[in-house]
């Protein structure tokens, strides 16, 4: 069995067309079709069947295919390590984080993390910690940041703690501060109008189900859109917002954060790779930058009503979800 069958493979299983398959890996439809053929011998099943010109998978190819694409994806990772050269000057990161992991914690990370390593590339992914856990799964992210608790269904990865933090709720500075003396409680929102994230985002569920457990259902008066979108929605008046602290300190002087009463809402922020293949040296160094900026003790919640802070010179604004 050879890298090169499993990539015709998987190229076949995903275009479901010989022809079409031969063309994305750029060999003739004869040469792909002996190569799909010997795989078969070797391994004594048909991967493929052939039925008036549709192909479809066998239950073997069905058993196959996520193990070739994981295989391919370890074998891609590891030429990447080989060809790295010393002291980290060429290389590449595929990190994957939520939204507003992207928006709150990395540009201040991955801006110092450029400085010191200029010809690494860092290739970000954005999404919920549940894809973000498929696609470590599947060798497709070397590192990631979630959320905390994982899916039940996980699989086998390594997580170390980076932070906790708070939930704020955030408002338009033109509108009347939700709550009373400086702080809401989660009961509070059931007579606010509420902007939320689209489905997948982890906050989305966080403050649906404290909502719930308050014994309400959240009113939403926009519901679906990414981190800047929700922050435009909140900038307009349109309702309030459930934000992480370090979004809203990033969100402008014209919102306002407001802490969440005793005992509030929390959420745990935590670095993930797989456990059976150490992540490539780049990611490593990336790792090392994350784990050694890790705080002491959870962040401290915000002053009652702060606005919130502008972002500083040069850095970026809210953007992601």
């Amino acid at each position: 069995m050879h890298f090169q069958q499993l990539a015709y493979f998987v190229a076949v299983a995903e275009a479901r067309h010989f022809t079409r398959a031969a063309e994305a890996v750029h060999v003739s439809q004869p040469s792909l079709s002996q190569q799909i053929k010997a795989l078969e011998n070797e391994l004594g099943a048909e991967l493929f069947s052939r039925a008036r010109g549709n192909i479809a998978l066998t239950d073997a190819g069905e058993a196959l295919l996520p193990l070739a694409r994981r295989i391919l994806a370890d074998a891609d990772t590891a030429r990447h390590e080989v060809q790295e050269l010393v002291q980290l000057r060429r290389g590449r990161i595929r990190l994957g984080a939520t939204p507003s992991v992207c928006t709150g914690l990395l540009p201040d990370v991955l801006r110092a993390f450029h400085d010191l390593h200029p010809g690494i590339r860092l290739r970000i992914e954005e999404g919920g910690s549940h894809d973000l856990v498929r696609q470590l799964a599947r060798g497709a992210l070397d590192l990631a940041l979630l959320v905390l608790p994982l899916p039940a269904a996980s699989p086998a990865l390594t997580t170390v703690e980076l932070l906790q933090e708070d939930l704020v709720v955030l408002s338009s500075t033109a509108r009347p501060a939700p709550g009373r003396r400086g702080t809401v409680r989660v009961a509070d929102l059931e007579d606010e109008p509420m902007v939320m994230f689209r489905h997948g985002y982890d906050l989305r569920e966080l403050t649906v189900a404290a909502c719930r457990a308050e014994g309400f259902e959240p009113q939403f008066t926009v519901e679906g859109g990414e981190m800047d979108a929700v922050l435009g929605f909140v900038r307009a008046g349109l309702g309030v917002a459930v934000m992480p602290s370090m979004v809203a300190a990033r969100a402008g002087q014209d919102l306002r954060m407001t802490p969440l009463a005793p005992p509030g809402l929390r959420r745990t922020i935590a670095l993930a790779h797989r456990s059976d293949v150490a992540p490539p040296r780049a990611a490593r160094e990336l790792q090392r930058l994350l784990l050694a900026g890790r705080p002491d003790a959870p962040a401290a919640a915000p002053a009652p009503d702060a606005p919130a802070a502008a972002p500083a010179p040069g850095g970026p604004g809210p953007a992601g979800g």
